[in-house]
């Protein structure tokens, strides 16, 4: 039982809602309230209070629960109900699980799935500088200069960002393998049409310590045993700040 008051965003994440960030706009919104009154941002959760989440009793998720999942073209990264293809209701997970980060509708490959909301906020900030790794085909041949320029950081105009230099490789004549350490909107794509090339599929392989392995497309495991203790080594002293990508200097 919690002995000590939380903050209702931290409260929220711990009992497996949603991410701090997700709960803050719920709570802006209107959405959760504490004892019958509208919770506002920075409000404490103390023993014996009762919290509701539009008309929900929350409560705190005992059992923590990490997929590693297999996510097809066509499926979304959401927990919203209104998206028909939504990953919650097409995994159908027991209990209330949600994504951890996006991988856009038109990629496939590793998606991970929680009710710990804290995980996600350790794993998924960009400030971690936590690696991701994707193989993806282009509809053109890869030169070495692309290859040169993609790792070196490319400035992406539609977010005004310089993406971080990263780790590529040509693995066949129209493909490559890809780290990023962090995760911009569709910043593959948009990083290749800077370049006149075309993404064909983009599939991802590996998240930190998690890979996809020969986990089949659809289907989920559990992340247990020894690679979530590596995992929890890996995230031990990571932060849960947010980072300020690095933008295009006005010189340029």
């Amino acid at each position: 039982m919690m002995q000590e008051p939380v903050r209702i965003n931290k409260y929220l994440s711990q009992a497996g809602i949603c991410s701090r960030r997700e709960a803050d706009r719920q709570i802006e919104a209107g959405r959760v309230m504490i004892n019958g009154k509208v919770a506002g941002t920075g409000d404490k959760v103390f023993p014996g209070d009762i919290v509701l989440y539009g008309k929900k009793t929350v409560s705190k998720e005992e059992e923590a629960v990490l997929l590693a999942v297999n996510k097809p073209q066509g499926i979304v990264c959401t927990a919203e109900k209104r998206e028909k293809n939504n990953i919650v209701d097409y995994i159908d997970y027991p209990k209330r699980i949600y994504p951890m980060g996006r991988l856009d509708k038109d990629s496939h490959g590793l998606i991970l799935m929680t009710n710990q909301g804290e995980l996600v906020n350790k794993m998924m900030r960009g400030g971690n500088y936590h690696e991701k790794e994707y193989i993806v085909k282009v509809n053109r041949e890869i030169t070495n200069e692309f290859i040169q320029k993609m790792a070196s950081g490319v400035y992406l105009e539609e977010l005004d960002v310089i993406t971080r230099s990263c780790f590529i490789e040509k693995v066949g004549r129209r493909t490559f393998r890809m780290i990023l350490t962090q995760g911009l909107n569709r910043q593959i794509r948009r990083m290749c049409g800077v370049f006149d090339y075309r993404v064909i599929d983009l599939k991802r392989v590996r998240i930190m310590n998690i890979k996809l392995g020969d986990l089949k497309e659809g289907q989920y495991r559990k992340v247990t045993g020894i690679e979530w203790e590596e995992l929890m080594a890996e995230i031990k002293d990571s932060s849960n700040e947010t980072v300020i990508p690095v933008r295009k200097p006005e010189w340029r």
